[in-house]
This record gives C-alpha cells, sequence and structure tokens, in this order.
C-alpha cells in the first residue's frame, strides 16, 4: 500500500463517542456493527463499539465520516496483522 504524504496528513474526531471523521486513510479492511479496521497512513486503526454505521467513505480524499457507540480506538503494530488470519492457521503455524 502506498503512503501518500505523511503522518501528519491523518487526523481523527471523535464528538460525544457518536460521530467521528478519519482522515488519512487509505483503506477500508472490514467493517460491520460492532468493529471498523481501517488502513490509515498512522497504521491500522481498529475502531469497536455497538451500532457502527459508515455514514461516509471517500478514499480518494482519505476521509470516512461514522456513527454508533465508539467503545475503543487502537492502533495496531505490525505484529497484529496475524488477527487477520484464521485462528486454526495462527496456532498451528
Amino acid at each position: 500500500m502506498e503512503e501518500r504524504g505523511n503522518l501528519s496528513d491523518h487526523s481523527l474526531k471523535l464528538r460525544d463517542r457518536r460521530i467521528g471523521t478519519v482522515t488519512g486513510v487509505q483503506d477500508i479492511k472490514s467493517f460491520d456493527d460492532k468493529e471498523i479496521l481501517l488502513f490509515t497512513k498512522a497504521g491500522k486503526l481498529l475502531i469497536k463499539g455497538e451500532q457502527l454505521h459508515v455514514k461516509r467513505l471517500n478514499l480518494e480524499k482519505g476521509e470516512i465520516d461514522l456513527e454508533g457507540r465508539v467503545d475503543n480506538l487502537c492502533y495496531l503494530s505490525k505484529n497484529a496483522d496475524n488477527r487477520e488470519k484464521p485462528l486454526l492457521r495462527r496456532l498451528f503455524h
């Protein structure tokens, strides 16, 4: 994945733990009503909560708007790539 710009091009705004905007988004790996996994210029960002919805996604501008109750925001390390592999593969690798 090619980076455009630097880390200062990434920001995260969250209002009342319910309405958020993330910039510097390069791709969206997965999302459902409990979890959103984004590739950002600052690394992988995992957003956990309840009733999460992606309201707007614009990859050309690198922006995403979300709604729902946000319980956890976490930037994943490079070692967290294993999280995306099936459980049995992680156990027997």
